[in-house]
Formats: C-alpha cells, sequence, structure tokens
C-alpha cells in the first residue's frame, strides 16, 4: 500500500514542473495555511456585524482545535514528508506529513460553513477544499494518503464542532 501511495504520489506531483499549474498549486497549497486564516478572521471579527462576527469566532475556536487534533494525530503517526525542495518552512516546522493538516482545515471549514451558512461560502469552500488538498500533493510536501486521512478527519472536526453548536 505505502508503495503503491507513493507511485501515484509521485505521478501527480508538479513541484519542480514550470507553468500555470504549478502557480496555481503554490496559491492553493498557501490558501489553506492557518495563519491566513486566523488573520482573515481577526479580520472579519473587527469589520464584521453580529453574523459575521459569529462565524468567525466558530471558524477561529474549530481552527485551534483542529490544530490540536492535527498534532497529536501526526505524533502518533510521525510519518516523514515526502522528499523535495518546494516548502521548507512546512518542512522544518512541522517533519510529519500524515494527516494533511490543510487539507484537514479546510474540509472542516466547508464542513462548518454548510451547517452554519452562508451556503454560497459553504459551496464555494466545498470546491476548495479538495484543490488544498491536490496542490499539496502537487507540490510534494505530502503524500495522496495524508490527503486522504485528511478529508476524512476535517469530515469529523467539522461534524463534531456542528454538534456542539
Amino acid at each position: 500500500m505505502i508503495e503503491f501511495d507513493t507511485r501515484l504520489t509521485q505521478k501527480l506531483r508538479i513541484a519542480e514542473q514550470k507553468g500555470l499549474f504549478r502557480s496555481l498549486s503554490v496559491f492553493l497549497a498557501h490558501s489553506g495555511d492557518s495563519w491566513f486564516w486566523l488573520a482573515g478572521l481577526i479580520l472579519m471579527w473587527v469589520l464584521g456585524n453580529q453574523y459575521w462576527k459569529y462565524r468567525a469566532l466558530v471558524l477561529f475556536i474549530a481552527i485551534v482545535f483542529t490544530a490540536i487534533v492535527v498534532f497529536v494525530v501526526k505524533n502518533v503517526f510521525r510519518r516523514k514528508r515526502p522528499e523535495g525542495e518546494w516548502g521548507q518552512f512546512y518542512r522544518l516546522t512541522d517533519p510529519h506529513s500524515f494527516p494533511s493538516g490543510h487539507t484537514v482545515r479546510a474540509v472542516m471549514l466547508a464542513v462548518i460553513m454548510l451547517g452554519i451558512g452562508p451556503l454560497w461560502l459553504g459551496l464555494l469552500l466545498l470546491v476548495w477544499a479538495p484543490l488544498v488538498g491536490l496542490a499539496r500533493i502537487a507540490m510534494g510536501v505530502h503524500f495522496l494518503t495524508d490527503v486522504l486521512a485528511g478529508a476524512v478527519l476535517g469530515l469529523l472536526v467539522g461534524g463534531v464542532v456542528l454538534l456542539i453548536l
């Protein structure tokens, strides 16, 4: 299974190539960064009305909770990231790849927004989430199974948050 995962992951990788797909993958791979989302949610809290403040608070807490869950799971499995040059920041700050925290976060955000609305934003995030995971594979910082596990974990965490709400 690991050999199959490694071969398929290598076929999806474009980090060493030039062109539009690589540029798009770089953008999408970074779009799931937690600092980006946390900064945006703080801005939403400051500038938004009560409707958006509530959503910003829910998502902020959910992102922090998700980070803790992902940290624990990564330290249980300790799977090394695929070899590569791109994403040195990720490789230095978090050498473990399983599961993809970016994918967990992206799917979790989509699930929560589908549950609390607005629907248009939930649907937009539902399209964006798998693209983040694919971009993380394309840029060589995750294996396919890291992203698939991240999607499942994101569904679970998002569902738990909705149940709590």
